[in-house]
Formats: structure tokens, sequence, C-alpha cells
């Protein structure tokens, strides 16, 4: 038996687990379908036993096989508020932008200024936008995430093996990732690996606050200069680790903050380059290299700078 969420579920429900489901953890499952239920409440109805699958009590990590039946027990949900579509425009930027797309990935060159995924205060982030635009794809899923003002590659998987596969890739070394970024003064080394630890503190807004100290997670990246301007250096970043504002903290590490990084940078210099017309953070995700994850062939994929970017990098000296 087959059925879906309801706007407030007051019976129990039996859901067989689908191709697109299979392989997802339990609590991420019900988060999705129980959607206005705060977590809290979801984990503690898993560790009640009130949610069984296959008629079995079960664990919170436990992964879903195709055809489990999940019960979910009578619940009652948030109401459903009203959807607002995606404004044209960004449909119309995701839509001029993909970069490779079959019918397994998708890699688009995501624009700065929008979220990967919709959250606290976000009616809409590029992930909902681009399963607004693709009704017929079933299964369409964040394979890693980049920062809201950052730009440029972002993959997108639209069948969960790929997605685990792709996953698997990220966890060691199977993608290779650089960057362009903007410092903000003169930095006049050529090339040099930073490893310094990172450690993370999420605030009560639920962002994320990221220090070097000796207390945190190994983290390294290459930065390589490629132009040196008056007042600032134009540099490829290559974190060969891939922690939260790894290049950003490390690039502050160094002495040479990202332009246009309020939350790392230096407020005086990020004025400065205000006054320019630069009206965000310089930080670019350039360039990814991986196997694709069912034919095995090497990809190669290029995000061009964006046009503003570019222009403004016409006016230093």
């Amino acid at each position: 038996m087959k059925a879906e969420a309801s706007e407030n579920l007051l019976q129990v429900q039996l859901i067989e687990v689908t191709d697109a489901q299979e392989g997802q953890r339990l609590d991420n499952f019900l988060i999705k379908i129980l959607k206005g239920v705060p977590k809290s409440r979801i984990y503690r109805i898993i560790r009640k036993g009130e949610v069984r699958i296959n008629k079995g009590r079960c664990d919170a990590k436990r992964k879903l096989i195709l055809g489990d039946i999940v019960r979910v027990p009578p619940i009652r949900m948030a109401e459903k508020t009203e959807s607002i579509p995606a404004p044209a425009y960004l449909k119309e930027n995701l839509q001029n932008n993909i970069l490779f797309e079959d019918d397994v990935i998708l890699v688009i060159n995501k624009p700065s200024g929008y979220a990967v995924h919709g959250g606290s205060g976000i009616s809409s982030g590029i992930i909902e936008t681009l399963r607004e635009m693709r009704p017929e794809n079933r299964f369409l899923e964040l394979v890693h995430r980049i920062d809201k003002e950052t730009s440029g590659c972002l993959i997108i998987a639209k069948k969960r093996s790929a997605l685990r596969k792709l996953h698997e890739y990220f966890r060691g070394d199977g993608v290779k990732k650089s960057y362009l970024a903007l410092l903000a003064g003169r930095w006049e080394e050529k090339k040099c690996l930073v490893e310094q630890p990172l450690l993370k503190k999420t605030n009560q807004g639920g962002g994320a606050n990221v220090r070097v100290h000796k207390a945190g997670k190994p983290s390294q990246t290459i930065f390589r200069q490629i132009r040196l301007y008056a007042n600032a250096t134009l540099i490829e970043a290559r974190p060969l680790t891939g922690r939260t504002h790894q290049i950003r903290v490390h690039a502050q590490w160094l002495g040479f903050p990202l332009v246009g990084d309020e939350r790392y940078g230096l407020e005086e210099k990020n004025k400065t380059f205000r006054k320019k017309g630069y009206k965000r953070m310089f930080l670019h995700a350039e360039k990814l290299q991986f196997s694709h994850p069912v034919t095995g062939e090497l990809l190669k994929l290029i995000a061009p700078l964006p046009a503003d970017l570019q222009a403004l990098l016409k006016i230093e000296k």
C-alpha cells in the first residue's frame, strides 16, 4: 500500500519505499515526509517504536531498502503554507548555465546570491527551483554544497545510486576542485600549502563560524597566485579537504581575507572595494574533475567566471 503525506496526518500511514528513496536513512526519510514536524519529535517516535519497518522496530540510522513498508504513526503536522514559485529570471539563469547533464547527474554554474537549498528565512533555494523546473524528475538531490554568495560548479544527482557513488568520491579524494578568489592586499608568494585545523561552531541562527584551532579537523588548501594587482591578488585555491568555509578561513589565516567576505574579512578593506563596485564575496568554484558515477568517464568541468566579476577585475591595476 502506498500513501502520500497529507497536510495534517491523523491516521496511520504505510509507505512503500521506492527506488527514489532506497538507501536513504530512516530519519532523513521521515524529515521529508513529515514536513513541519520538529526533528526532536521525529526522533522520539522512532525511539518509542511508533515508527516501524516491515512491522519491526528500527533505528533512526537504518537505511531503507526497495519495497520496505514504513509505518508512520498518526501525528499532527504544521499547516501547509502556500509555496512561492521561484522567480522566472532564476529559472532562466539555471537553464542557461547547465555545464553537463545526462540521465544520472546535472552540473550547473550556480549564480551568486542564492542558497543551494531553502531554509530558515529562505523560501526557495537552487535545489527547490530545479525540482520546480523539472517535475518529471522523481529524484533530484544536492551532491555537495557551496555558500550562498559563492558562484560556480554545483553537482545534482538524478538517481540515488549516483548520489551514493558521488558521496564516496567526496569522502575520499575522488573529486578535484579549484576556485578563483580575490584576496584583499598583495600576496607576494607564488604558491603555498596551508595546513591549519579548522573548528566549526554553529550559532543560534544555524549559521557556522569557523576558526583555526588545534582542536579542529585537519584541513589543507593550496593557494597559487595568478595575478598581482595594486591592492588585491587573484589566486587559485584548491581545497584538499572539504571543511565548511575552508578557503575563506585559510585565506584569513594567511592575512589576506577574501574581498567582500563579511564574516571573515576586514570591514575597512571591504568598504573600499564596495566603492569600486564589488557587491559580493569574490569566490567562484571554477573547476571540478571526477569520474562519472556510472560510466567511469573522466569529467573535467569549467564554470566561466561571471561577467560582473570579470568586469571588476578590469578596473584593478
